[in-house]
């Protein structure tokens, strides 16, 4: 139960204010050629219904550069890997993340590492690399082989929406390795707090007007920031080894502990994108697994050859062919479609002027399709991904986790999660799907199936 009452709730959303550059003037990008949509609205539900059919059309009309007015702003989509390289990169330093993700998510996560820029990215980055130290990874590594393997040795001879039910173990997972505790009684608010605020991020209506889905999001900020709120003067004092523990400890460069709020919209943001983002992840890549049957053998084959007499977690780094499957699944459905920032300064590209104060976004989805860095594009091909077949193509034409200095923190994690699931599946396991099972997906703002993805786990002969 959460002891914030609403002009608590009303006090986080003043906090959430952030100091950015003027509102664009009206006409600024007038020169660049695009489509404004319907009043108000602008493209908002054409993009949301088909995002990546909505990118094509728009290219065919207008290029890779264009104008688009979409979720309340109107902006610039610069598309393919030289925009993702000068975007994400940021050699000169144009871009900010702060107010590129600002107007999506800065009611709901306004001090998430992705908010920050710059001197206070660098720093806050560094305080939360504790995380992902070689330590804490082994750590989390036998933590996240237990619960795997106790979640996966239920799910046979069933069928099960694969995308609920990995959800639920994701959380969990997120639960014992970054506070070092289950969530108990709390699980499910929990969860459905991290729901309404993801959902909140692409709601139309960008006030948290009553009865809107951005009210329910920020509500739910303002029950998990008071969640993990309550836990850290324990934390602060005690000892505990677990991450939140330990960023409770943690301090600034200038040696002083970070503050209350801060620590819990971290880990706010934390613990939603190492399940969300995760879940995302798994549940397109068991679609594929369920729909490619000759490579669901090919790794079950690769993870029959490993010593049975070295724990699995040490020896993680010999699946190379499921970490192959992993990326290919990462470029035909990126579990973050696209990226926003926004110009401090003017610059050029694609033959355009384009003037400080624009939103720019980076089309990570539209990229991973495009024909001539990915062949037959449409077609789940692992092999893409071997040293030869990656020889000479743009180092940015695959960025799931972005790039640059706002690098996804925890992508090691995430690929040692699903190096263990996949494994612990596979040798379980055959993994079958109605052909229609997850044919159709809501992109945005995190892909997931509609129908849950109902899928079979079938026993192997010989478990």
């Amino acid at each position: 139960m959460s002891h914030r009452d609403p002009t608590m709730t009303e006090a986080l959303l003043q906090n959430a204010s952030p100091h950015w550059l003027p509102r664009q003037r009206k006409g600024a990008l007038d020169h660049i050629p695009g489509d404004d949509g319907l009043p108000l609205f602008g493209n908002t539900f054409k993009m949301l219904a088909d995002p990546i059919g909505f990118s094509r059309g728009m290219v065919a009309r207008f290029g890779p550069v264009y104008r688009n007015t979409a979720l309340g702003g109107t902006g610039l989509m610069l598309l393919g890997p030289d925009a993702n390289e000068l975007i994400l990169f940021d050699r000169d330093k144009i871009f900010s993340s702060e107010q590129g993700w600002g107007p999506i998510l800065n009611l709901l996560f306004p001090r998430g590492l992705m908010l920050m820029d710059f001197d206070k990215h660098r720093a806050d980055r560094k305080a939360l690399s504790v995380a992902f130290k070689p330590e804490p990874m082994r750590h989390y590594a036998a933590e996240l082989e237990a619960g795997i393997s106790a979640a996966v040795g239920a799910w046979g001879n069933q069928t099960l929406r694969f995308y609920d039910a990995v959800k639920k173990l994701t959380l969990d997972l997120a639960a014992t390795s970054f506070l070092g505790v289950p969530l108990g009684a709390e699980a499910d608010r929990i969860n459905q707090a991290f729901v309404d605020e993801v959902q909140a991020s692409v709601s139309p209506i960008r006030k948290p007007w009553p009865g809107t889905q951005m009210r329910k999001g920020v509500k739910a900020r303002a029950y998990l920031v008071d969640f993990f709120e309550r836990e850290i003067p324990a934390r602060r004092t005690g000892d505990g080894q677990d991450f939140f523990s330990q960023f409770c400890r943690a301090t600034d460069d200038d040696g002083a502990p970070l503050s209350a709020l801060a620590i819990a919209d971290h880990m706010n943001f934390l613990m939603m994108a190492a399940h969300d983002t995760i879940t995302s992840s798994a549940t397109s890549l068991v679609m594929l697994l369920a729909r490619n049957p000759d490579w669901q053998e090919r790794l079950r084959e690769e993870v029959a050859a490993l010593d049975p007499a070295v724990p699995l977690t040490e020896q993680l780094d010999r699946l190379i062919l499921t970490e192959y499957a992993f990326k290919e699944s990462l470029r035909m459905m990126p579990p973050v479609p696209s990226i926003p920032r926004r110009a401090l300064k003017a610059f050029s590209f694609g033959g355009y002027n384009i003037p400080a104060g624009t939103s720019v976004g980076v089309g990570i989805t539209y990229t991973h399709r495009m024909a001539e860095y990915w062949p037959d594009p449409d077609r789940f091909d692992p092999l893409r991904f071997t040293p030869e077949a990656s020889k000479g193509r743009h180092r940015f034409a695959w960025v799931p986790f972005g790039g640059g200095a706002h690098m996804c923190i925890g992508l090691h994690f995430a690929t040692m999660q699903m190096r263990l699931l996949i494994a612990h599946l596979l040798t379980r396991y055959r993994i079958e799907a109605a052909a229609s099972s997850g044919d159709a997906w809501q992109v945005f703002p995190i892909p997931r199936p509609k129908d849950g993805l109902p899928v079979t786990f079938v026993p192997l002969a010989s478990t």
